[in-house]
């Protein structure tokens, strides 16, 4: 479904990404795994065209390295950034409205299942986003990604700062994701999720791929985490 290989990126002179490679397959949960500063996130923006890549990233048996990001979104690839982003003025059903594609009119996420998994979302869709707790708002920005239909998702760090209750919703959600047939490209700090709800791990460093293969083979190799992963 999506393939990189040899991905460069840079922010000013500095050389992020020094030869990216890896592939998701159709309905396959992948996480990218690294200590901070290597260039996990950075790989992703990069794969949503910002930065400017340099390399091959086909999407579905097409290229679309050098598109601009809302025609990568158009072409089926949805993005949760680290940051969250969402527009804390507008309520909660508008926040998720705005994740809707121009013409959309129906898909494989909807606000009523929305409703249905998350109750806590419904008791607030009139609440401003920015009243919303952090969990809350990573579920709301995850769910609204998902209103778009993508047949791919990238999310980036949705664990960070939460407390253990929520993480397991969001680990939850991510396989509840999966189970509707949406690849996810995982991004995460939190070993322990990931290993559980992934079907490959890939591990970065210095800008590279320095390990490939299943969460079983990774702890396995006890190099590989010792000079990549643990602190």
């Amino acid at each position: 479904m999506l393939t990189v290989r040899d991905l460069h990126a840079y922010y000013g002179k500095s050389h992020i990404l020094q030869g990216v490679h890896f592939t998701v397959g159709d309905k396959e949960i992948v996480s990218i795994l690294g200590r901070n500063g290597v260039g996990r996130s950075t790989t992703l923006k990069a794969i949503m065209g910002d930065p400017a890549p340099s390399g091959e990233i086909t999407f579905n048996g097409k290229p679309i390295a050098g598109l601009k990001p809302h025609e990568i979104a158009r072409r089926g690839i949805g993005y949760v950034p680290e940051e969250r982003a969402i527009f804390p003025a507008l309520t909660v059903e508008q926040n998720l409205l705005l994740g809707l594609k121009p013409g959309q009119t129906s898909g494989r996420w909807s606000i009523e299942e929305t409703w249905r998994l998350f109750p806590q979302l419904r008791e607030r869709a009139e609440a401003p986003g920015g009243a919303l707790s952090g969990g809350e708002q990573q579920m709301l920005t995850i769910c609204r990604t998902l209103m778009g239909d993508p047949d791919l998702i990238m999310i980036d760090e949705p664990t960070e700062g939460l407390a253990p209750q929520m993480v397991e919703r969001i680990g939850e959600l991510l396989l509840e994701i999966a189970r509707r047939g949406i690849a996810i490209v995982l991004v995460e700090q939190r070993l322990v999720i990931a290993l559980r709800i992934s079907h490959r791990v890939y591990v970065m460093g210095h800008g590279r791929i320095v390990f490939e293969g299943t969460p079983a083979e990774l702890m396995a190799n006890a190099d590989i985490r010792r000079e990549w992963l643990e602190v």
